[in-house]
């Protein structure tokens, strides 16, 4: 499986290169791009918690956000039917004041679903590109402190670090318990 960031060449590239793999378009990214998509039509005026007016600015954050609560809720989901579930409540909900965010959403949305093929544990690595832009991010800080590696088995040894030390960083299961 080759997760990516939805770019348009990829989908070729896989065919040629690597006609078996599967791809899975990286969830944030799909829900990050809806945001150019957003009309901001009958917006509320009132929050809706403290009855508080809101100013438009408000009014548009409060929108981004309960849309974009909604989108992350669909990839979340335990299985792919009650995502499929969940979708449909995002169109019902957000179809008629947000329509273009809507169809952005649901284009090429089976290419965001591939995960649910995979170990429900899996999931939340791979259904987005964020832990392998994060260990190249940190990967490229330590080659720009380093400078230049002065052999393969050097830089070898640079990512063999990272990645342990980036394991024992999110493995809070097999830590000693104390108190």
């Amino acid at each position: 499986m080759v997760v990516s960031d939805g770019s348009s060449g990829l989908p070729a590239a896989l065919a040629k290169h690597l006609p078996t793999a599967q791809q899975q378009r990286c969830v944030v990214h799909k829900i990050r791009g809806l945001s150019r998509q957003f009309c901001y039509r009958d917006l509320l005026t009132t929050d809706p918690t403290t009855q508080a007016p809101l100013t438009f600015e408000q009014a548009r954050r409060l929108r981004r956000g309960q849309l974009t609560t909604d989108a992350h809720a669909i990839f979340e989901a335990p299985s792919r039917a009650e995502a499929g579930e969940r979708l449909a409540a995002v169109q019902a909900t957000w179809g008629a004041v947000e329509p273009e965010v809507v169809r952005q959403l649901r284009q090429g949305i089976e290419s965001s679903f591939t995960f649910y093929q995979f170990a429900v544990a899996l999931h939340p690595l791979v259904r987005s590109t964020n832990l392998l832009e994060r260990f190249f991010r940190e990967f490229r800080t330590k080659s720009d402190e380093i400078g230049a590696f002065p052999n393969e088995t050097s830089c070898l040894v640079v990512f063999h670090v990272i990645v342990t030390r980036d394991h024992a960083k999110h493995d809070r299961g097999n830590t000693a318990q104390t108190g």
